[in-house]
């Protein structure tokens, strides 16, 4: 499970992030409320726990972003504000589940799983780019009637690439997405697999390809080609 945690306190962001990660949860932070909705757009979380006062962007602005473009990631806010009008608001504006802080961490883990079990009744079976189909349950990637099956890192890496709207993705960006906390993991993991899924591409005939922008990172772009 992959969790994007938005906090402005980075004591208590970097927190939150090791109590997820002790119970085997993959974490990222955010520390302000515009780059949390930039990360939460990609669309590579299984849940959010949001604070509501944040700079740059409030926490219920964000949730009323997601729920706008129909992202439909389940959101746990987490926050100092305590009377039933700020949950009523929280909630309103599209929030999953309301904690107030101090918070206890069984509880916290408690309501996460119960969320992202939820969420699993609801999930998409098939994600799509270009003329490409993957499987989320299977991992068989499909092009026309072409189709391979990915191993488990394949499919993150391409589940990533995929729900991340063409957008630049580094290496930073997909060890931390896919790999987690993984200490054996480096930035070759990432060539390796990526190099990997351009074999099964192109065994696919497919148009879409994993394309390296220097510097910068990895996007799917899709071409038109004959198969």
């Amino acid at each position: 499970m992959n969790i994007l945690v938005v906090e402005d306190e980075r004591s208590l962001a970097d927190a939150i992030c090791r109590i997820l990660q002790d119970a085997d949860f993959n974490t990222e932070a955010a520390y302000d409320g515009t780059s949390g909705l930039a990360l939460a757009e990609t669309g590579s979380y299984d849940a959010i726990v949001l604070d509501i006062m944040l700079p740059g962007k409030s926490g219920l602005d964000i949730v009323h972003d997601l729920r706008r473009q129909g992202n439909s990631v389940p959101v746990l806010l987490l926050t100092a504000r305590t009377s039933t009008t700020d949950k009523v608001s929280g909630l309103d504006a599209g929030a999953d589940d309301y904690m107030t802080k101090p918070f206890e961490p069984p509880e916290l883990l408690a309501r996460l799983r119960a969320l992202t079990r939820r969420s699993g009744d609801v999930m998409l079976e098939t994600a799509t780019f270009g003329d490409l189909s993957l499987d989320l349950s299977t991992h068989d990637l499909s092009c026309g009637e072409r189709t391979v099956h990915l191993s488990g890192k394949e499919f993150e890496v391409m589940r990533t690439l995929m729900a991340s709207s063409a957008r630049v993705l580094s290496k930073q960006d997909l060890l931390s997405r896919v790999w987690g906390s993984d200490a054996d993991a480096s930035e070759n993991s990432v060539e390796a697999y990526v190099s990997f899924l351009r074999k099964k591409l192109s065994h696919l005939h497919s148009g879409v390809q994993i394309t390296t922008l220097r510097m910068l990172g990895y996007r799917l772009e899709s071409f038109d080609t004959a198969r």
